[in-house]
């Protein structure tokens, strides 16, 4: 790493594609870790964020075959699941009575049957059951497809999922963007421009929604930084995005195989998204997927939340995750407490509910 280019991230100054392409390049890990630390803290202070949340995939059933999942199935193959609604509400009673879940994350299968009023069902009948309880549903990939199969526009899709009970949204679907790399990694999938206009879309009809990028498979660096400026430019425009979640590769039981992600490349993915997008709020190091001692060091490396207890999920543990599918509160304030960061329990919106000293 250059002493200019050092020196003007010291300084606070916007990062160019040549810039980030440089960072992405350099061997110097600590001096990243630095900066990218000084920048979170500089942002949210010493505090790291976490959630009482539980995960729920209503179906792996889906019209899509995207080569780095292995969780989809088609209807009738073996290992095919679709909840029902009575299902669901019987994993939110187990869950909220054992660990005072404060949001519901829900994401799956692109369904051939399932009719649009059927997900609206779904809110709805969490909301009027559960009026608290977060709502934090579907990615632009099923935003997309509820709008083709309900008729509607994005934005009306939108207002009517929100109307009947829709708070948020995941970042999950954004991949890479890159039309190169988004035509051999997940050729059915929606185009990387198609995500963003549902994005810009929600943002406007006043839900909120994180961001992610899919590393480690077969993009370059090059590929990311285009991800990451792509993200940058709209956030400028709209502000509705909340937190980024880079998220690794898992090659298990995928069709494209392949290793997992290095720590180094973790870390170094986690520092360089703290230091390009300075428009958001939070970087998110989602343990599950990075397990939970490079998570913890990642809070020294720009990432200022680690996700929650999470509960049940299925997507990365299908792909050969290598963490347990659930953490209790305990655990996670003590890996906080053991990076040098203070525990702060968030609602949604990242407002503090319990700050643990």
């Amino acid at each position: 790493m250059g002493t200019s280019l050092y020196s003007r991230i010291s300084q606070g100054k916007r990062l160019t594609v040549r810039d980030a392409l440089s960072l992405f390049e350099s061997d110097d890990l600590f001096a990243l870790g630095k900066l990218a630390d000084a920048v979170a803290v500089k942002k949210n202070g010493k505090k790291a964020y976490f959630i009482r949340n539980h995960h729920i995939n209503p179906t792996n059933i889906c019209i899509n075959r995207c080569r780095f999942c292995a969780f989809s199935r088609s209807k009738g193959q073996e290992g095919a699941f679709a909840l029902t609604i009575r299902d669901i509400m019987h994993r939110l009673r187990t869950a909220g009575t054992g660990t005072g879940i404060s949001e519901v994350h829900i994401v799956g299968g692109l369904h051939p049957d399932w009719p649009f009023e059927h997900y609206l069902k779904i809110l709805s009948t969490i909301k009027n059951r559960f009026p608290k309880l977060h709502i934090k549903a579907f990615t632009a990939v099923e935003i997309d497809y509820l709008a083709k199969i309900g008729g509607l526009d994005l934005y009306s899709t939108l207002v009517s999922l929100r109307a009947a009970g829709l708070d948020s949204m995941p970042g999950g679907g954004a991949e890479i963007f890159s039309p190169e790399i988004r035509n051999r990694l997940c050729p059915e999938k929606i185009t990387g421009d198609r995500w963003l206009e549902v994005m810009e879309t929600a943002h406007r009809a006043g839900i909120r929604t994180n961001a992610t990028m899919l590393y480690g498979h077969i993009e370059d660096y090059r590929h990311r930084v285009d991800h990451l400026m792509r993200l940058r430019r709209l956030q400028d425009r709209t502000g509705g995005f909340q937190a980024f979640i880079p998220l690794a590769y898992h090659p298990r039981n995928t069709e494209m195989k392949g290793g997992y992600t290095s720590g180094i490349d973790d870390l170094k993915t986690i520092a360089i998204s703290r230091l390009v997008l300075d428009n958001f709020d939070h970087i998110k190091a989602y343990w599950i997927m990075l397990g939970e001692k490079i998570s913890q060091l990642a809070l020294r490396f720009g990432a200022d939340d680690i996700d929650g207890t999470i509960i049940e999920e299925k997507i990365t543990r299908s792909a050969g995750g290598l963490t347990g599918g659930q953490m209790t509160v305990d655990q996670l304030v003590h890996l906080i407490k053991m990076a040098g960061r203070t525990p702060v329990e968030r609602d949604s919106y990242y407002r503090k509910l319990m700050v643990y000293k």
